[in-house]
């Protein structure tokens, strides 16, 4: 497919943490016009998933967002989501819809009762000596659980992905998933999701806005050298990573966060290679991974 023109990048770095207000949900905006990427203010005791999905419900047209959190679960390997479970969705509209429904009475879009749920339970690693009995597939030969397609590609390209079945440790993304997938299922009409959408040809007010997942990771690889780090923990680092996206410094000194800073690197990297047709036709994506699993933008 042909990229189609932005004027508005937004990066969300999201969380599944229990409880209303997250110091972890940080939010940046580029331009395409240029001009170095901002962080979108966020309430004093920062921000809500209700207040973001408002966000994102009202956005400008022609605004690309790249949300860091997984739009799916693993499909391919076994067919199903949940193999030998009877009501495993189809798709993965279908599985949002059955993460919000399961989880109708959690507040602030949480996802604790699918999480605990008698059967969806059993396919989670939710502790270190606590693990499902179906979290992994039988003939594993490894114990870090399933990955979609779309992962594979991530340590194609030397990023580390953990599996969004593992809830366990700093690095899982499993509950910034599951409460991802009950926004995106409030949000259908609204967003377009890619790939389970297509991206609008024509813009207009009701389809002015496309969101996709990303991975902080992959913008980093991209920008900086890291070294054994994962983070930009200083403004001097994360300066160094735009100038490689030919973006102007951001005017400030010292220490920052790392949910900031990668909101604020993913929101230009996103602005410098959004109009990248390889982006967008990654070549093992098809039409059944994108109805499934979907994909993580940039991985390639």
């Amino acid at each position: 497919m042909k990229p189609p023109k932005f004027d508005h990048f937004l990066a969300l770095d999201w969380s599944g943490a229990k409880g209303e207000r997250h110091r972890g949900i940080a939010m940046a905006i580029a331009e395409a016009d240029g001009g170095p990427p901002v962080l979108v203010e966020p309430p004093p005791r920062g921000w809500s998933r209700l207040e973001v999905k408002e966000v994102l419900a009202d956005l400008p047209p022609k605004t690309l967002v790249g949300a860091d959190l997984g739009i799916s679960l693993p499909y391919q390997d076994a067919g199903a989501f949940f193999p030998g479970w009877d009501e495993t969705p189809r798709s993965a509209k279908k599985l949002w819809a059955m993460i919000d429904e399961i989880c109708a009475d959690d507040p602030y879009l949480g996802a604790h009762s699918f999480i605990e749920h008698a059967i969806a339970a059993r396919y989670f690693r939710h502790g270190k000596n606590r693990e499902g009995d179906r979290f992994l597939l039988p003939g594993s030969i490894t114990r870090e659980g399933r990955f979609r397609v779309a992962e594979g590609a991530q340590r194609a390209q030397k990023c580390r992905p953990v599996s969004n079945f593992n809830l366990v440790g700093a690095a899982q993304v499993g509950k910034s998933s599951l409460t991802g997938m009950r926004m995106l299922h409030q949000l259908r009409g609204k967003l377009n999701v890619w790939p389970m959408d297509p991206v609008p040809d024509r813009w207009t007010p009701q389809k002015g806005s496309v969101l996709v997942e990303i991975y902080t990771g992959l913008a980093s690889r991209e920008t900086a050298d890291l070294g054994a780090r994962t983070k930009l923990l200083t403004h001097e680092d994360l300066n160094a990573a735009l100038s490689v996206l030919d973006c102007p410094p951001i005017d400030a000194v010292g220490e920052i966060d790392d949910h900031s800073s990668d909101a604020l690197l993913t929101a230009a990297w996103l602005r410098k290679v959004a109009d990248e047709e390889r982006r967008w036709n990654p070549r093992f994506l098809t039409a059944e991974i994108a109805w499934t699993e979907g994909w993580t933008f940039g991985a390639l």
